[in-house]
């Protein structure tokens, strides 16, 4: 069993920030790309890619790229995961992968706290697995016996996406609205990328990081406590 994910920063563009900003700023300038990297230094990256940002202008963005290893998330968190189009992603197969010993799987938080819930759930996966052995130790192929396997089960992953779609991504799964184990996830990716590329990712997260929350009558009432908190702070 296993109740919080492992995610790595496997690999990334070199110098992230400094393609970025090179990219962008090759279509404003006469010069050529030699000359443009002669010039564009740590600080100026950053400068211009704040620029980028208040402009809107992120298709320079999709120049920079970065791959994850995440581990010890479930299946239904996964299928949630795969939903971004554009990445690439590399999933462990449960059709070519049997397992021998009990699955690993993911306990939500709201079945683990009540004993008597937790119990059945661990006994219901306990019993999905001796019957996966059955199936396969009766001659079943391990693409039909996986049919068994429930969302629960572990799974393990590749994800490389670029930073115009990860901006995207934190935008829709760091939301507290977002379910829980995505947004889990979604939040140790930020971490990581906002230490390797910290003018790339600066000002990601939920939308309400900006002030401005797109759920309408759907929202969390985070932004309303915000703006009360800072009401009274000034009075």
């Amino acid at each position: 069993m296993k109740t919080s994910p492992k995610v790595k920063l496997l690999r990334y563009t070199d110098e992230p920030e400094k393609t970025v900003a090179l990219a962008a700023k090759l279509c404003y300038s006469p010069v050529g790309i030699d000359q443009l990297s002669e010039k564009i230094d740590a600080k100026e990256s950053a400068r211009f890619l704040k620029r980028l940002i208040e402009m809107g202008h992120f298709s320079p963005f999709e120049h920079a790229s970065f791959t994850f290893g995440i581990e010890g998330i479930s299946r239904a968190a996964s299928h949630q995961l795969v939903r971004h189009r554009i990445a690439s992603f590399s999933q462990q197969s449960q059709r070519y992968v049997k397992v021998k010993e009990q699955f690993n799987y993911v306990l939500p938080p709201s079945i683990g706290k009540k004993a008597e819930l937790k119990e059945k759930f661990e006994e219901a996966m306990t019993g999905l697995h001796v019957l996966y052995r059955e199936f396969l130790d009766a001659g079943t192929p391990a693409e039909d016996a996986r049919y068994l396997l429930p969302n629960a089960a572990e799974t393990k992953i590749m994800v490389t996406m670029n930073a115009r779609e990860l901006r995207h991504f934190f935008r829709q799964r760091c939301c507290t609205r977002a379910q829980w184990e995505i947004r889990h996830v979604a939040e140790i990716m930020l971490e990581l990328v906002q230490k390797a590329a910290p003018a790339l990712f600066k000002d990601c997260g939920a939308p309400c990081v900006q002030g401005i929350c797109p759920e309408g009558e759907m929202s969390c009432g985070r932004v309303k406590s915000q703006k009360s908190a800072t009401k009274k702070g000034k009075s």
